[in-house]
């Protein structure tokens, strides 16, 4: 019988000790029916449980068919080819149904197989229930189904006592998932994860199984650094054909970055369940209050739209960083003028600086972290630190705190690389590195950059004009792309602006950095001009 808990249901069993099977004719296994075709015959004979149309049918709609088409084809030889597949769309366009047929497909249907392990992953103990709900109702309220399923409350697990075959719903929270080996794994809303350690344990334990299946039906993540955007990211180079991987399926419903979000030939575009399962109305009201609203725009986009932007409004549009990505090598960038900013973190955080230079448009950007607990850090901050260490994006020092010293030494190095004019950082923490910069005889001019509204704002303006400009040459870095897609510009009464580090989703150092360095620049640049007009003046009354 497996295991038992408490809130499981008996199952009824005949004098032979084996569960009673009645006579029900499936619809699934008529012949001549295709992989697909069964398990779109199996779901559409599943009942609806609640709402409107409680007690009829599940109709899949056109896109749902077409997802299940992809996923579920079958090679020459017979077997599946996909192991791994996202579904990527807005909210409210009919997914807790889809992902409900398809895990019982797997625990009892036609994808089920003897003693197989089908979970669904969450991101919290709530979210994770509420597959198990759904699939609890179906399966009550369906006779063969209820006959031989034990359902277990307190764990959140079904067992179907013919074929061995398990359900368990985990959350993100829960203390272990080793040692598992998935048949068939859902994870829900994955864009919404903080870390990504449940999924890359759930995707590593496939290899157990013959045709094992990893799904991803979710919206998009906020920022690029997420494991659902980096999926996405893979799986348009398939579907371009840039790269050849048949095991990996994505389908993906996404507003373009240049199309108006306030037109409902938009909002159509992309809600391929609007007005069947999305209310029409419901996006009407959405879009006019993220219009009036600002601050509602971000989600918005993300939610309605699938756009990848958070729900903060951005300091600096992706598409614009991004057309900067042009890399000047770093033999021509020896000895030119530069100017810099840096900016200093406390004990465990990143310290960074970061050098432009105007002929060029270059942007140098050098960042270190303590090297204990890197790993931890990551997990925190929900990016590669590990593999930007590798790839030497990223120095670490040993121990748990900042090596000022090191930094120093550091700053002394690249001085003597570059010809830098001044270099800005934050008053803050700056007097112990002080003395260390004075022990290492650096002679390069380092002016206070203040982090308010007053001395910001004019550094903010600096570096838009150049950014809008397209004079950057950031080479792609990153640690400074991350740095920089976390970024909030708050604003001040006056109307000056400037980064704000607690309405920021992640770290901001390198973008700060980058900032004071364009100000620097600004700066001295004007502080030349006024002296060429002194002089010029002079010149003419001596004359």
């Amino acid at each position: 019988m497996g295991m038992r808990g408490p809130g499981a249901k008996p199952v009824k069993l005949s004098e032979k000790g084996k569960p009673k099977k009645k006579s029900t004719r499936h619809p699934w296994v008529k012949k001549g029916l295709s992989r697909a075709d069964r398990l779109i015959s199996f779901i559409e004979s599943l009942p609806v449980t609640a709402g409107l149309l409680a007690g009829t049918k599940m109709k899949l709609l056109p896109f749902q068919v077409e997802f299940l088409r992809a996923v579920y084809r079958e090679d020459g030889s017979g077997k599946r080819p996909v192991r791994q597949a996202v579904l990527s769309c807005p909210r409210k366009n009919g997914k807790s149904g889809l992902v409900t047929g398809m895990a019982l497909a797997h625990l009892i249907g036609p994808e089920a197989e003897q003693r197989g392990q089908c979970y669904s992953c969450a991101n919290d103990r709530g979210q994770a229930s509420i597959l198990f709900r759904e699939m609890k109702a179906i399966i009550l309220a369906t006779p063969w189904m209820a006959e031989r399923v034990n359902i277990r409350d307190f764990t959140k697990e079904f067992e179907d006592a013919v074929t061995g075959s398990t359900f368990q719903a985990l959350s993100a929270d829960a203390t272990t998932k080793h040692g598992l080996s998935p048949s068939f794994c859902c994870y829900d809303e994955l864009g919404q994860a903080k870390s990504r350690d449940l999924f890359d344990v759930m995707a590593s334990a496939q290899g157990a199984r013959k045709e094992p299946l990893l799904v991803a039906i979710s919206t998009q993540a906020p920022d690029d650094m997420h494991v659902l955007s980096e999926l996405v990211d893979y799986g348009l180079k398939v579907n371009s054909g840039e790269l050849a991987d048949p095991s990996f399926h994505l389908t993906l419903y996404v507003a373009p970055e240049d199309s108006d979000p306030w037109n409902p030939e938009t909002w159509l575009a992309c809600n391929p369940a609007a007005g069947v399962f999305l209310s029409m109305e419901d996006l009407q009201t959405a879009a006019m209050q993220a219009k009036r609203l600002p601050a509602k725009e971000g989600a918005f986009r993300n939610l309605r739209l699938n756009q990848r932007v958070d729900g903060e409004s951005r300091f600096v549009s992706s598409s614009l960083w991004d057309a900067c990505a042009a890399t000047v090598p770093l033999e021509e960038l020896r000895g030119c003028r530069c100017y810099g900013g840096l900016d200093l973190s406390s004990t465990q955080d990143l310290t960074a600086l970061v050098l432009f230079f105007p002929e060029s448009g270059a942007v140098l950007a050098w960042f270190w972290l303590p090297g204990d607990g890197l790993k931890e850090k990551a997990d925190k901050d929900r990016v590669p630190y590990l593999q930007w260490q590798k790839d030497g994006w990223l120095q670490t020092f040993p121990g748990m705190a900042v090596d000022r010293h090191a930094v120093a030494v550091a700053v002394a190095e690249i001085s003597t690389m570059f010809d830098v004019q001044a270099i800005g950082f934050d008053r803050w923490r700056f007097a112990d590195l002080q003395k260390l910069l004075s022990d290492e005889g650096i002679t390069v001019r380092f002016e206070p950059h203040g982090q308010g509204y007053k001395d910001f704002s004019p550094s903010i303006e600096a570096f838009e004009r150049l950014l809008l400009e397209g004079v950057f040459r950031h080479g792609g870095n990153p640690v400074l792309r991350w740095n920089t897609s976390n970024a909030v510009a708050v604003t001040d009464p006056a109307g000056n602006r400037k980064v704000d580090k607690k309405k920021s989703t992640g770290r901001i150092d390198g973008l700060v950095s980058l900032i004071m360095a364009c100000g620097m620049y600004a700066r001295l640049k004007e502080e030349k001009s006024l002296a060429a007009k002194d002089f010029s003046g002079s010149m003419v009354l001596s004359f």
